[in-house]
């Protein structure tokens, strides 16, 4: 069955390529100048897809992660980190804030931003350092905040996100937009440049004091829902993960398999959201219900891992995947994928991984602990050592996770 699911992975992310579906939202050029900001994992195939729709003159320049570059022709495109901000990224961002700061009314600023913006768009505020956005950073997604709850944040110690990039145009602005975001909401894809924010400092403070981390400098306010500043700005979701699982679905359609989208808004501890789809796939091997085998469970959306202590290997997927084949041990029939359309699952190389029905009974029969694994977040040594990861490369596109459970 693994190249069944391998196949419904594929179609997941072919719906959100940049190349297919960014043509047909392209604005029309204006009389002036066009300049190209991107910013995001899909940040670079976005921009080759512009440069190759786009009649007029064109330049700009596109900030993706490292490793996710393309050869462009117009657009310089900069590889800078994620998802910890750094120093390459800084300077991307200024120039692209530095430019748009030139752009007349007769000019567009074509902003093109997915998911990672808001690290590799890294723009600190005034009296904010780099490494200090870093360490912050960093605290927050070993806190295990919700991607929203992030973004609060970073857009009150920002000079870019939050709105700003637009408000710095005199020129009109039209934003596509790529989400990896649950809700599909611009204002958090990418820490929302071309958005009005509707959250506050005292929002963003109140995060803080829940994890119990301190800013490094005073919050600054972003610009507001009902500025003027947004009067010439439209953004717009080309691309977003209810449309990838519809895609996916249709793979197991055509091979007999009955589809159930679960949603692409699941969001939690990776390993908690596990057991409650153990629960669900229990209910329907055992008593043929809410549906009848052969089904396949497609979910999607962002969960979390809250790391405590070192913590080990691997990403949020394959967490989920652990702790799944640890609550299925030893039932029959069913096997399940999880994996990042971005093509990277957590700190390692690979966008997720594979698990079958006896996964974890080979595990202990080369001797690994799977629980013991799994709480230490060791997600990727389980899976690395049945030959079970899948592994993608950057797909530079990015529509959040992918999860499929399938019940034979």
């Amino acid at each position: 069955m693994r190249p069944l699911l391998e196949e419904s992975f594929r179609a997941a992310v072919a719906a959100a390529d940049p190349l297919k579906i960014v043509a047909e939202h392209l604005p029309a050029p204006p009389r002036g100048r066009t300049f190209v900001a991107a910013a995001g994992k899909a940040a670079a195939s976005m921009a080759v897809a512009v440069e190759a729709h786009w009649q007029g003159p064109l330049d700009g320049i596109a900030i993706t992660r490292y490793g996710h570059g393309l050869p462009t022709r117009h657009i310089r495109v900069v590889e800078a980190g994620h998802p910890v901000p750094d120093a390459a990224g800084e300077a991307a961002a200024g120039q692209i804030l530095d430019e748009v700061k030139k752009l007349g009314p007769d000019d567009l600023l074509l902003a093109l931003i997915s998911g990672g913006g808001s690290s590799l768009l890294s723009l600190p505020a005034e009296g904010v350092t780099i490494a200090q956005l870093k360490a912050l950073t960093s605290d927050l997604l070993r806190s295990g905040a919700p991607i929203q709850e992030m973004n609060t944040v970073r857009k009150h110690l920002s000079a870019i996100a939050g709105g700003r990039l637009a408000a710095a145009s005199r020129a009109p602005v039209v934003a596509l937009i790529i989400s990896d975001v649950t809700g599909d909401d611009p204002t958090h894809i990418g820490s929302g440049p071309c958005v009005p924010d509707p959250t506050t400092c005292a929002d963003a403070q109140a995060i803080l004091d829940q994890y119990g981390l301190k800013a490094p400098a005073p919050l600054v306010e972003s610009p507001k829902p009902g500025d003027a500043a947004f009067q010439k700005t439209t953004n717009k979701v080309i691309a977003a993960a209810h449309r990838s699982l519809e895609a996916a679905a249709e793979v197991f359609r055509k091979d007999g398999v009955t589809p159930v989208i679960l949603g692409d808004t699941i969001t939690g501890e990776a390993a908690e959201v596990a057991r409650v789809m153990a629960a669900l796939v229990r209910e329907i091997r055992q008593h043929a219900s809410p549906w009848t085998p052969p089904v396949a469970l497609i979910s999607g959306g962002e969960c979390t891992v809250t790391i405590k202590g070192d913590g080990g290997r691997g990403g949020r997927c394959t967490e989920f995947l652990l702790s799944l084949g640890i609550e299925l041990d030893g039932m029959e029939k069913y096997c399940a994928l999880a994996a990042d359309t971005d093509g990277i699952d957590g700190s390692e190389d690979n966008a997720g991984a594979f698990l079958a029905r006896d996964s974890v009974a080979k595990a202990r029969a080369k001797g690994l602990d799977p629980k013991a694994l799994l709480a230490r977040h060791d997600s990727y040594a389980f899976f690395k050592a049945l030959d079970l990861l899948v592994t993608t490369g950057p797909t530079r596109t990015n529509v959040n996770d992918f999860r499929v459970i399938l019940i034979r």
